[in-house]
């Protein structure tokens, strides 16, 4: 392929949580680490108008640096207002153009500091959403207009109060942009591990590019211990990869010729020849970073009721605080009756409420991430804390869906090993399932596994071979009675009590003689055991269901102890084996592998699927399981009780203390000589900013 003479798309980039950021090439957001978009889709990605985003533009360094830069300035202005020097009992230095002073440095304050609330604000109103910058912005653009015009009519200014307002508000924002990015830390790290370059293979010559010029059928060439630059199919080598980032496995996965690789996964000690057949957007990187996206930008019935609700306090404070500036208006001076609105409109932005709820969802989701499990819409997580019965699919979540050793019947006494190494003997040239569990079993016991001849598979029924001159067969119980062979005593009693269970029975017959048999089935997943065990400590039932036959559904569920099941189930049944549990007034987890149990997983309260791999995106799941254990199901659960008792704290922490403190800055009690001024205003406002993200950042702490 002729990297040359390749051009990309003449596309541009950008992120959706920080516009701002603009790039010629797909990547990764410097900001917070999301996935850049095509900029004609990005609140296509986000399912959101981009007027509507408050932060759009912002970024914690220029809190930063307004904040700082407006706190040195607002100290002359101070330093210079009346209410300072009567307190204080000083007299500032009087110099020719000192009288202009707080104009001018308050104007730099108001232009610098405080102009990002005015564009903001402008935003919401162009999205006929106003809210928490439209207030910030009326605030601060009457205080300083009206004391502009103060200063040529020698009247009483506001400036001391509108610099030290700015100043607080960026502080406010400045500490919640830095909760926000801390929020989005996920998605930094998973964007850190792509490498930056990658060695492709062009005309038989190594060549290092950038992985943004990486294209679909290049060949990549891996070194050990490198970084897979993007998903493939290995073409030549043999190595072991660590996938443990991608799938939560804990053992390197080998790999050879055939075998799919991912973007972002660490190469063993072997190097690798890969054919990329997925670049970008389409890798399972970028799907599992567009999935905790989506779920950042969805919102949970709490947060729609604090947005309505931040609304309508936005309407509220406008009403108030004009009735607050008419009535002050007739009873007192100008100065006085726009400082109380102005209160008025800084105490009731409802800052802190527009962070509540959307502060601890992003936490919850990066948490879940980093815990094995991926939230794609909110609504589900939110739902989980209701679920009381969680629906197991079997096959592939339950158990390994994969025969292993169950039990090995033996006539001598002591003599599993020797029935054992009998049967991987002769399964040793026989790639049939059953064959390779008795091989493996073989291996893990480490018992030897000699050679054998004139090995010939019976159709329907098993194998033999010759081992040390004796005729070896190994098959069904079907095989012994075709060969007339009689089965009794304690290898018939066992081979009896198996198959009521539903095991699947392999007879061990040598020179004649039925030596032992080998009962086999489905390995149950001991993390299966576990994650029921801690489901019904936390009070919620477990149910499961399978297609497979009644005395293997019964068996199953007794070894987990699970609370019912449901046999001989076919995929298109699954869906009204949940109606059925919903009808009874349960709320239904169901957990499957987003394939043939898609119409159960849609029917559920809450719908789990089973991503491993490379299927993240599984359209029927609102909550998607990357590594295959149903321990996370506990998590789920556990994380969606955490994140409600946080949410509910912060809507009091957001609202309480309007209760209190808007009629203090509307100045009910003035008479008795209690006002609250704006700046006074502006950092109980901020304060409770602060307690809200403070209290959404325990959740961090929190484990599951």
């Amino acid at each position: 392929m002729d990297h040359q003479n390749q051009s990309s798309e003449a596309k541009t980039y950008t992120c959706p949580m920080h516009p701002e950021v603009v790039a010629a090439k797909p990547g990764m957001c410097p900001e917070c680490g999301m996935q850049l978009v095509p900029a004609r889709k990005k609140m296509a990605t986000l399912g959101a108008r981009e007027d509507s985003n408050k932060h759009a533009g912002h970024s914690t360094n220029i809190f930063k640096a307004k904040f700082w830069t407006s706190l040195i300035l607002s100290i002359p202005v101070v330093a210079y207002s009346d209410i300072a020097q009567n307190l204080l009992g000083y007299r500032a230095p009087i110099f020719f153009g000192s009288n202009y002073l707080q104009l001018t440095i308050a104007s730099i304050i108001f232009f610098y500091g405080g102009w990002v609330f005015v564009a903001s604000a402008y935003r919401e109103l162009r999205a006929r959403l106003p809210g928490m910058m439209t207030l910030i912005a009326l605030a601060i653009s009457v205080a300083y207009f009206y004391s502009v015009a103060m200063v040529f009519t020698h009247g009483e200014t506001l400036f001391w109060e509108l610099a030290t307002l700015i100043t607080i508000m960026l502080l406010g924002h400045w500490i919640e942009m830095r909760a926000v990015s801390g929020a989005q830390s996920a998605l930094k790290e998973l964007s850190k591990l792509l490498p930056d370059q990658a060695e492709i293979i062009l005309e038989g010559k190594l060549k290092l590019i950038a992985l943004s010029e990486l294209k679909k059928n290049d060949l990549v060439f891996v070194k050990p211990g490198g970084r897979i630059p993007a998903d493939g199919l290995v073409q030549e080598g043999v190595s072991d990869v660590n996938e443990s980032i991608a799938t939560g496995e804990s053992k390197p996965v080998p790999k050879q010729a055939g075998s799919a690789v991912i973007a972002g996964t660490t190469n063993g000690d072997g190097s690798l020849r890969i054919l990329v057949t997925e670049i970008g957007e389409e890798t399972f990187l970028a799907g599992v970073m567009r999935l905790v996206a989506e779920a950042q930008s969805s919102k949970s019935r709490l947060q729609i009721l604090s947005d309505r609700a931040a609304y309508y306090l936005t309407i509220t404070a406008v009403v108030t605080g004009g009735i607050t500036l008419f009535v002050w208006l007739t009873l007192a001076d100008p100065a006085f009756a726009i400082n109380r609105m102005v209160a008025v409109l800084v105490i009731a932005c409802p800052h802190a409420l527009g962070l509540a709820i959307p502060l601890v969802a992003s936490i919850s989701t990066t948490k879940a991430a980093r815990n094995g499990f991926l939230v794609r819409q909110r609504l589900a997580l939110e739902a989980a804390r209701e679920i009381n019965i969680v629906l197991f699919d079997k096959t592939g979540t339950l158990t390994r869906g994969e025969f292993g050793i169950d039990s090995i019947i033996a006539e001598a006494p002591n003599g599993e090993a020797e029935v054992l190494r009998y049967a991987a003997s002769v399964n040793s040239h026989s790639e049939h399932p059953l064959a390779k569990a008795m091989i493996n079993e073989a291996t893990l016991r480490a018992i030897a596994i000699p050679e054998v001849k004139n090995f010939q598979r019976i159709p329907g029924q098993g194998v033999r071979a010759t081992l040390d001159g004796d005729e070896i067969l190994v098959g069904s119980v079907l095989l012994a009675e075709n060969r007339g062979l009689k089965i009794s005593g304690k290898i018939k009693a066992e081979i009896d009590k198996l198959a009521q269970q539903g095991k699947t029975i392999n007879v061990v017959i040598k020179g004649g003689s039925v030596v032992g048999a080998i009962a086999l089935a489905d390995v149950i997943r001991e993390e299966s055991r576990e994650a029921i065990l801690a489901l019904r400590e936390m009070g919620v039932k477990t149910g499961m269901i399978t297609g497979d036959a009644e005395d293997v559904a019964q068996w199953v569920a007794r070894e987990l102890g699970i609370d019912e099941y449901f046999a001989r189930v076919l995929p298109d049944q699954k869906a009204e084996k949940v109606k059925l549990l919903q009808l009874n007034g349960k709320k239904v987890a169901m957990v499957g592998d987003g394939v043939n149990d898609a119409p159960a997983l849609t029917q559920a309260d809450l719908g789990i699927a089973i991503g491993a791999g490379t299927n993240v995106a599984i359209e029927s799941a609102g909550i998607i399981l990357v590594r295959n254990d149903p321990r996370d199901i506990a998590k789920i659960i556990r994380l969606s009780k955490l994140t409600y008792t946080k949410m509910i704290q912060n809507l009091w922490w957001a609202t309480g203390y309007n209760i209190i403190a808007l009629p203090l800055a509307a100045g009910v009690l003035s008479s008795k000589g209690i006002l609250l001024q704006p700046a006074l205003a502006a950092v109980f406002m901020s304060l409770s900013t602060v307690i809200v993200a403070i209290n959404a950042v325990l959740l961090r702490r929190k484990k599951l």
